[in-house]
């Protein structure tokens, strides 16, 4: 949520919860600094801050040891653990310290009482996982290693140059040495937040503040990539280890883009508080409000673009407050001219939402067109996301789209026991994700899907399905002109034998060649059990000959099917089940009977 430039020179600033009243004087408009996201660069080099400050004071008075904040991408979480993490980290030297006590100059939080209380006393463990994306779980550990190995060392620099002590007078250095080679089994990397929370208590004599940023980034990929146990074991014991009853953690702030159930992460934390986007706590503190956005286009005098960029950004509500996705509203204002693009649909290849859409039933594509038609979808709300459940369960998927921002509750609908929602795409931006992104997967997965049922229908024998999927399959992919040509059989034939071809792990695909007393046009026989049916294709036009008479045409490729006696001689062949097909084409219309 930020900018550089001259703009903040001479601005004078007054407290307001979650944002800053400015008062503007007669100087230059600051740049706009996307994707930085080091609390500390943003300040130091003059970009536009909008003042979320009293994050800290909520994390403060939050009764809760452990914070879990769940957020969308692109929303600010990296950020704010930034912004954490520059407020709490303890500097012995003089000048330093005044250094870091001006980066929170003119914020809100300078005025707390929690301020000078709490301003750089205690040490801090930092970690962001936003980068462990990789394809198995072994490149997944070694990136975990390393990021561990660099704040263990980091960790232990800090302890030496302030406080003169040798981290080596600490009973688990020689552990600790060992992550800082990358070395040692993965029981001692599970075991670091313990051991490194304690080393740091027992040099300053004060627990440190432990930040975890995108703590689900590694989970997701391991959901996606099929190494999803591995992962959620690594996990669970990076997280119980450091957090559970550690008298050596002072607090922990975590955030990520979803809750993972907590039968797979959390089961033995009984310390911790998850605060939702269903959930007033922290609501205004990440995204931007309503008012912080009018601030924003008064700077960079939009204002009366104001209405364009409700249609296009706004729509979600966390806790009470609405809510603008800052990615987004910062791209919009650092374009010239302003522009309103979907610039947050451009910030993530959307894996794991994609694999769920192909994967998932009839019923998910058929809610998914309703909602990019502009109807709302009914759906359970629940802040766990269970991630095997996410291929069995539909309202799992609709969870996840609600809490990754692709959907925002409309209307809670009455219901005692659960949370009830009608869910809706919640701004233009969004919907040109359904329209562009996803009605693309779900052309491919329906095209997919609907042949692997076409193909399975006819070789189990249910024409009347081969009949329905075939016809769609011809309105939707054959051109007019291909079956109005000289020879549409053959168009037909070419057609049917490409889509046949798929089956040919199972089945040999053969045409035109010489069965019983003449030439058949298509023939799938199963290559290895010839108790499974063997199916034969007759193909006609009822162009020319048949003068548009579809029946007549049918009757014609009845009778060279029985007069040629295809069906006996693959019978002697020992295929004991034969499926006898005659095809009937005009156009973009086509016939199937059994005969």
């Amino acid at each position: 949520q930020c900018h550089k430039g001259g703009r903040g020179l001479g601005w004078k600033e007054s407290v307001g919860q979650g944002s800053v009243k400015r008062k503007r004087k007669n100087v230059m408009k600051k740049q706009i600094g996307i994707g930085i996201s080091d609390f500390k660069k943003l300040r130091e080099e003059g970009y536009f801050f909008v003042d979320k400050s009293l994050f800290i004071q909520e994390v403060l008075e939050t009764g809760a040891e452990i914070i879990l904040l769940p957020r969308p991408r692109r929303f600010g979480k990296t950020l704010n653990l930034s912004m954490l993490r520059h407020f709490f980290e303890r500097i012995e030297d003089d000048n330093k310290r005044k250094k870091a006590k001006a980066l929170f100059s003119g914020l809100s939080i300078e005025k707390s009482p929690l301020f000078e209380r709490y301003f750089s006393r205690h040490p801090v463990i930092f970690l962001t996982m936003k980068d462990v994306k990789q394809r198995n779980f072994e490149m997944a550990l070694d990136k975990l290693k390393r990021l561990i190995g660099s704040e263990v060392r980091r960790c232990l620099n800090e302890v030496e140059s302030m406080t003169g002590k040798s981290p080596s007078s600490f009973g688990d250095f020689p552990i600790l040495e060992k992550l800082l080679q990358y070395e040692g089994h993965q029981g001692y990397y599970e075991d670091s937040l313990k051991i490194l929370s304690e080393m740091l208590d027992f040099a300053f004599g004060i627990p440190p503040v432990i930040l975890i940023d995108e703590y689900d980034t590694p989970i997701h990929a391991a959901w996606q990539y099929g190494y999803y146990d591995e992962m959620v074991s690594f996990m669970r014991g990076l997280l119980s280890g450091g957090l559970k009853d550690n008298p050596h953690c002072f607090k922990a702030v975590i955030t990520g883009i979803l809750r993972v159930a907590k039968e797979s992460i959390f089961s033995d934390l009984n310390n911790i508080d998850v605060f939702t986007i269903l959930d007033p706590q922290f609501s205004d503190k990440f995204g931007l409000t309503r008012e912080e956005v009018e601030e924003v286009l008064a700077e960079y005098g939009l204002s009366h673009r104001m209405k364009e960029v409700d249609e296009w950004y706004n729509g979600y509500k966390f806790g009470e407050h609405t809510i603008f996705n800052p990615w987004s509203i910062f791209n919009f204002v650092d374009k010239s001219p302003p522009r309103p693009e979907p610039y947050w649909a451009n910030t993530s290849s959307n894996a794991l939402i994609k694999d769920l859409i192909i994967e998932g039933g009839i019923e998910v594509r058929e809610k998914i067109e309703q909602l990019i038609a502009g109807r709302p979808v009914e759906s359970v709300i629940d802040k766990n996301i269970v991630f095997p459940e996410l291929e069995e369960d539909e309202e799992a998927i609709f969870n996840l789209f609600f809490f990754s921002g692709y959907l925002k509750c409309v209307e809670v609908l009455p219901d005692e026991r659960r949370l009830r929602c009608l869910l809706a795409v919640p701004n233009q931006e969004v919907q040109y994700i359904f329209e562009s992104i996803i009605s693309k997967w779900l052309r491919t997965a329906f095209r997919n899907k609907k042949l692997e049922t076409m193909l399975r229908s006819l070789v189990d024998g249910d024409i009347e399905t081969f009949q329905r999927l075939l016809n769609e399959f011809v309105i939707s992919t054959l051109s007019f002109f291909d079956t109005k040509g000289k020879n549409p059989e053959a168009v037909y034939q070419a057609f049917v034998l490409g889509m046949l071809l798929n089956l040919g792990k199972d089945y040999e695909i053969s045409s035109n060649r010489e069965l019983g007393y003449g030439r058949y046009d298509i023939l799938v026989v199963p290559r290895d059990d010839r108790s499974r049916p063997a199916v034969l294709l007759e193909m006609k036009s009822i162009a020319g000959f048949y003068k548009e008479d579809p029946e007549k045409a049918m009757q014609e490729a009845i009778e060279q099917i029985e007069k040629r006696a295809y069906s006996k001689e693959l019978k002697a062949r020992g295929f004991t089940n034969v499926i006898k097909v005659a095809v009937v084409s005009d156009g973009k219309k086509v016939w199937v009977r059994e005969v």
